[in-house]
């Protein structure tokens, strides 16, 4: 196929250059008035010739197309477009420079220089660019996303966000915590926590619809009290809301404000910070000494052997020994170990002799 295309291209360059070439030829050997100077017989013969000449050098110039599309294939896209746009900005500039020539009205800076300006402005284009083409774009491209950052309205700022899930909502202690003004930053309550109030608030079962509905109560509170982003964000491949909430977190940067112990042991491994609000009942509360004296009353028999349970009254339980026999009585124990985790607190104790 490229052999009939050869031949075809050097048959129409052949006629072209015979019918506008040949009369000055015929002229040269002043035969202008010869009976073969007409222009289809100029054009016949220049056809002939180069397709001679043609079938000479068919295989050099095959082989030089070949050659030209293996440079081609190996030429990436982007260098070649880079090169492209090089050369383009180079002869523009060379242009400028030579129209400022142009008006000094020098014959040589004028012509001449100008020219060369274009030229050398061209190539120094091309060659930038090929070589320092993926670096210009990333600088370009770097600049730019700076701007934009700059120009462009702050988001709201991930490390003052709180993400609040749905036990911290339906526990009710997170609205006297806001209250006090400890909280700050937008509260976060994605709709799918609000679908899950909702399909507690109705169940059939009775505590679960009345912990649905005590947890809309609590949003709706909330958001008389402080800055609540309603967030449209959702997860349809995934189907628990845990996992829903742990995942939001991770990919906004949001802090995770739950009182589950083991939603909360999760978050740690997954590298999510939590606010944990039975963390902040235990932080302050009374803080209880090896030795300190109590008056607690014995409400039941504690699980070990002789072991009697009861609460203080910010309902930290205390275990004391010997006292499984005095339920209902109120005695005086002196503190022997105290216990701290997210799930509670626990105090240990001895009965005073």
């Amino acid at each position: 196929m490229r052999r009939v295309i050869l031949y075809i291209v050097a048959a129409l360059i052949g006629a072209t250059v015979g019918a506008t070439g040949f009369p000055a030829l015929w002229s040269a050997f002043h035969q202008t008035g010869n009976a073969f100077n007409q222009e289809w017989i100029n054009g016949l013969a220049g056809a002939i010739i180069f397709l001679i000449i043609t079938a000479i050098f068919i295989n050099s110039f095959l082989g030089g197309l070949s050659k030209l599309d293996k440079a081609i294939s190996q030429i990436s896209l982007s260098k070649l477009i880079f090169n492209f746009v090089g050369a383009v900005l180079g002869l523009l500039v060379g242009l400028l420079i030579g129209l400022a020539l142009s008006f000094l009205r020098v014959p040589i800076l004028s012509n001449i220089l100008a020219f060369l300006i274009v030229i050398i402005f061209g190539y120094l284009g091309f060659t930038i660019f090929d070589r320092r083409g993926e670096d210009i774009l990333r600088t370009v491209s770097r600049q730019s996303k700076k701007i934009e950052e700059e120009t462009a309205d702050k988001p709201i700022s991930a490390d003052s966000s709180k993400l609040l899930d749905t036990s911290v909502i339906i526990d009710g202690r997170i609205f006297d915590i806001i209250k006090t003004g400890f909280l700050d930053g937008p509260l976060i309550i994605p709709n799918f926590v609000l679908l899950e109030l909702q399909t507690l608030s109705d169940s059939n079962d009775s505590m679960k619809r009345e912990k649905g509905r005590r947890g809309l109560d609590f949003v709706n509170a909330i958001k008389e009290e402080a800055n609540i982003v309603i967030s449209d964000k959702d997860y349809k491949d995934i189907s628990e809301v845990d996992t829903k909430l742990l995942r939001y977190a991770s990919e906004d940067g949001a802090k995770l404000i739950t009182n589950d112990f083991n939603l909360n042991k999760v978050a740690e491994i997954q590298g999510v910070t939590v606010l944990n609000i039975n963390d902040l009942a235990n932080a302050v509360k009374q803080q209880a000494v090896v030795g300190e004296e109590m008056r607690v009353t014995i409400v039941r028999a504690g699980s070990e052997r002789h072991q009697g349970v009861g609460f203080l009254p910010d309902g930290t339980m205390i275990v004391v020994e010997d006292t499984d026999r005095m339920v209902d009585k109120t005695i005086t124990a002196v503190v022997t170990k105290a216990l701290q985790t997210s799930a509670g607190r626990m105090i240990f104790a001895e009965l005073k002799k």
